[in-house]
């Protein structure tokens, strides 16, 4: 399946180059600034008003650590973090399949695993990022399952934003965060957003 993006991927410019594992590695992360969040542009939004990948990761990031400090003291802080950081990494090689794609979901894990792991088992201390990796797409931490709303709320976010550019329609996008969210505190916002763009 071909991924839209904004540049030919980094990677492919290191091919037959003998370079430094972090060098490598940068190189792939790099992917993630080009590839363009495939959702927006299958709801027809325009190419150059897209957010990339490594633009929502950051996002997500910095929801998590504000939300974590104001709203959830009880988590590991530095794990939200090295979650929200973490969790697209799977889309470097992968790509960022949608709904849309019809793509089983453990053709997507398996795909995005390969991925991860293609990434980070060169990396000192890679083998511990991968297994944070694996218990947020597992799910079984509060810390993983605070970044999946996050993860969703944060398209919310974006949503609201395109919708003031007059670029999409929110409530599709509403819907989909609502069904992720469980905390009333993270739902609030949601709801926020929804009154403000009544």
């Amino acid at each position: 399946m071909t991924m839209k993006t904004k540049a030919p991927l980094p990677h492919d410019f290191l091919k037959n180059q003998k370079v430094s594992a972090i060098v490598e590695a940068y190189f792939e992360f790099n992917h993630l600034k080009q590839l363009y969040r495939q959702g927006w542009l299958q709801r027809g939004l325009p190419s150059q008003n897209c957010e990339s990948v490594a633009e929502h990761s950051f996002c997500v990031t910095l929801l998590a650590l504000f939300l974590v400090e104001s709203y959830f003291p009880e988590l590991d802080k530095w794990k939200v973090i090295c979650m929200a950081l973490l969790h697209d990494l799977g889309e470097i090689h992968a790509g960022d399949f949608t709904p849309l794609d019809n793509v089983e979901a453990s053709e997507k894990h398996r795909l995005e695993y390969q991925s991860v792991e293609k990434v980070l088992s060169k990396l000192p201390g890679g083998s511990t990022h991968l297994a944070l990796w694996k218990e947020y797409e597992a799910g079984t931490s509060p810390e993983a399952r605070f970044i999946h709303e996050i993860d969703c709320l944060e398209m919310g976010l974006q949503a609201s934003v395109y919708k003031q550019q007059n670029l999409v329609d929110p409530k599709s996008f509403f819907a989909s965060a609502q069904k992720v969210l469980c905390d009333s505190r993270l739902l609030q916002i949601l709801k926020e957003l929804e009154f403000i763009l009544s």
